[in-house]
């Protein structure tokens, strides 16, 4: 489906164009939304619950080991894990005991499709004006690298993976229609490529996403519209790394879950260090940060509590969760 697919097909030359640009949007299909009555979402994931948790950087097998070990401790549900290093930083040893372990726990892991131009020769990419491009697949060859990271993870059984660049998506796409990817291979969209309004995530719910991350600061009536606009789930950071923002939103938890929902809560780190990519040199710094995510998830869970709303939240291993296959394969 194509943008152009959502909007009003006039019935021969007896529609006149509307007069304005907000005319237009309105016959496309994108309404205003007003913010002193925002609409509760009826919308709702395969299980009918409204919101799942992610812990983002995630980082290697000790990273995940220690997002669970808090879980149990915390009474945190996990439902998804996201890791940012890319798939080709890790052994596949580690590959194997990330899949191993998420699909014994029923939790989603993502892992990002690497490597990209900002990793590489890209002077565009370190200039103030151009940090837009540090996430882009430079070239074709950089493209084929970051699809090779794709079918690794699919290989290795993974079923998510995290795309930051729209040509990838659309080659993803193209990629699981010829069977070169499994059917039930999920592309997640990075907040390095986020859906800032309804006519974007259209795009990209129709080139293939099955989650938008929105930006950060988003507010309450433009999640409202990209709502409208889209099926898919909707993911949220809650609190944000200072790179991407900084921000702290524990109290518009119950109205993102009302608004936004299907959406996944992501709990970030403020005041912490950008690690990106991770190893074994910074192990201790990545476990401690882990475990601080899910701490901080904790805090949203009884804020939300206590603020009297009772949204469903998902069982692990729900359905639309791209849990790994222990031993999968590419087709």
């Amino acid at each position: 489906m194509t943008p152009s697919d959502h909007a009003a097909a006039p019935s021969g030359d007896s529609q006149p164009a509307p007069a304005t640009v907000t005319g237009f949007l309105d016959a496309w299909g994108l309404p205003p939304v007003s913010p002193a009555g925002l609409p509760s979402s009826a919308k709702r994931f395969p299980d009918g619950a409204q919101y799942r948790i992610e812990i983002p950087s995630t980082e290697g097998p000790w990273g995940l080991d220690a997002v669970l070990d808090a879980a149990a401790e915390y009474g945190v549900r996990v439902h998804r894990v996201s890791q940012g290093s890319g798939v080709f930083m890790l052994t596949d040893a580690e590959l194997e005991r990330i899949t191993r372990t998420a699909a014994a726990a029923k939790v989603e892991v993502s892992l990002f499709a690497r490597p990209c131009a900002a990793w590489t020769g890209s002077a565009m990419a370190a200039a103030p004006a151009g940090l837009a491009a540090g996430q882009l697949a430079r070239g074709r060859a950089q493209l084929a690298q970051v699809l090779d990271d794709i079918v690794r993870a699919a290989q290795a059984g993974i079923r998510s993976v995290l795309i930051a660049d729209i040509g990838v998506l659309a080659a993803f796409s193209a990629m699981k229609a010829r069977g070169l990817l499994p059917g039930d291979m999920q592309a997640k969209i990075s907040v390095m490529m986020p859906a800032a309004n309804p006519a974007s995530a259209r795009v990209l719910e129709d080139l293939g996403a099955s989650t938008l991350n929105l930006p950060t600061d988003v507010d309450l009536a433009d999640l409202a519209a990209i709502r409208a606009a889209v099926d898919v789930p909707v993911d949220l950071y809650v609190e944000s790394p200072d790179n991407i923002g900084g921000l702290v939103r524990h109290h518009d938890i119950p109205e993102f879950i009302r608004v936004g929902a299907p959406v996944y809560l992501k709990f970030g780190l403020r005041n912490a260090p950008d690690l990106y990519p991770v190893g074994q040199h910074l192990e201790s710094v990545a476990i401690a940060m882990s475990r601080e995510r899910v701490r901080r998830a904790r805090l949203g869970l009884e804020l939300l509590a206590r603020s009297g709303s009772t949204p469903a939240s998902s069982e692990l291993g729900a359905a639309g969760l791209a849990v790994p296959v222990a031993g999968g394969h590419a087709t």
